[in-house]
């Protein structure tokens, strides 16, 4: 009998050591693990892309790199300089229409809306008893939760910084395994291999597959509905159209979809174009807000080939669990997890018996 193999007490402090040395690397590693795991995505994601930029470039691995990262530094930065030109060339018209604010008249609500089931005759009361009050009044009511307002953005200043500093670590990060893809890919690949055998290097190759579908479906359908939306604007003639086209496509990369801007320009259009512009931009924009519902599933299924309803359900789960970045973590944990356990009740399934000749 072999006695260091039954030493218990001995396997057992091994084990814990590995756990105690996995924790201490994992708290010390814990300010960077955001970046790292947001790196992580967009290089699994946009490989392919960084592979054809490189053929084209003649094979230079750090041309290439450098094309990725500018890309990435005009995908955050051009949206935010198009905004704050917008603003700081139309401040005028904005301190104009703030300061005449107070002498504007509520508008009148539309008769359709008076007409709505269960809430058209409540609305109708509170929007009849804004209207007697007067704008002014109004804004003097409103102004106790406006200070609250301004508090909390001014304690998002910090979490803002805070925000720039995980991009400029992300594009860091992805800078470093677009340049050692390679080397990282096939250590990954080994690790599951070690893990599992055959399963586990495929559960990875799912792993990449899916990241890679959700990113396809996620920043398509944004792309989509920012560009729906935006031409929406445009036709209406609604002002800043720039501006909140690109708010619209952060909300879309963020799951909020495009609603939280199309809805109050939809009462602003209403209350300042009547009521035949008003109710064209409503229908055009539930369409759009409606549109990913059924457009992101459909593109991530063309990356990773996994049920439709597994999918959805990771996506959703993943965002309510874990945020933006559950986006990626729910699918891609539910369809390594589908994909073990279907393999593992395959390979118990007795083949078939062969019929009798």
């Amino acid at each position: 009998m072999n006695n260091d193999s039954r030493d218990l007490p001995r396997i057992v402090l091994g084990v814990i050591t590995i756990l105690l040395l996995i924790v201490s690397s994992l708290w010390i590693l814990r300010p960077f693990l955001l970046a790292v795991v947001w790196a992580t995505m967009i290089v699994v994601s946009t490989w392919p892309l960084m592979l054809r930029v490189q053929a084209r470039l003649g094979g230079r691995r750090w041309a290439a790199v450098a094309v990725m990262v500018v890309v990435m530094l005009a995908v955050f930065v051009l949206p935010l300089a198009s905004a704050v030109g917008s603003i700081a060339s139309n401040s005028d018209a904005i301190a104009a229409w703030i300061t005449a604010l107070p002498e504007r008249d509520v508008p009148a609500l539309p008769d359709w809306v008076r007409a709505l089931p269960l809430v058209g005759a409540k609305i109708g009361e509170a929007w009849d008893r804004a209207s007697a009050t007067g704008m002014k009044q109004l804004l003097a009511q409103v102004e106790p939760y406006s200070r609250r307002v301004a508090a909390w953005l001014l304690q998002q200043a910090g979490a803002l910084g805070l925000a720039f500093v995980q991009f400029a670590l992300t594009v860091v990060l992805a800078a470093v395994l677009y340049a050692s893809g390679e080397t990282a890919a096939d250590g990954v690949r080994r690790f599951g291999r070690r893990l599992g055998g055959d399963r586990g290097e495929n559960a990875v190759r799912l792993a990449g597959q899916t990241i890679r579908g959700v990113a396809l479906g996620v920043v398509v359908t944004a792309l989509v509905q920012s560009a729906l939306a935006g031409l929406g604007l445009l036709i209406a003639g609604v002002p800043f159209a720039a501006v909140l086209t690109a708010a619209i496509f952060i909300l879309a990369v963020a799951q909020l979809g495009p609603l939280p801007v199309m809805i109050p320009v939809t009462i602003w259009m209403y209350a300042t174009h009547g009521a035949g512009w008003g109710t064209l931009l409503l229908v055009w924009s539930l369409g759009v807000g409606v549109m990913d519902n059924f457009l992101r599933p459909i593109l991530i299924k063309r990356g990773a080939d996994l049920p439709l309803l597994l999918i959805f359900a990771g996506v959703i789960g993943g965002l309510v669990g874990f945020g933006v970045i559950g986006l990626f973590v729910g699918p891609v944990l539910l369809g390594v997890t589908y994909t073990l356990v279907k393999d593992w009740v395959d390979a118990g399934l007795a083949p078939p018996a062969a019929p009798a000749s």
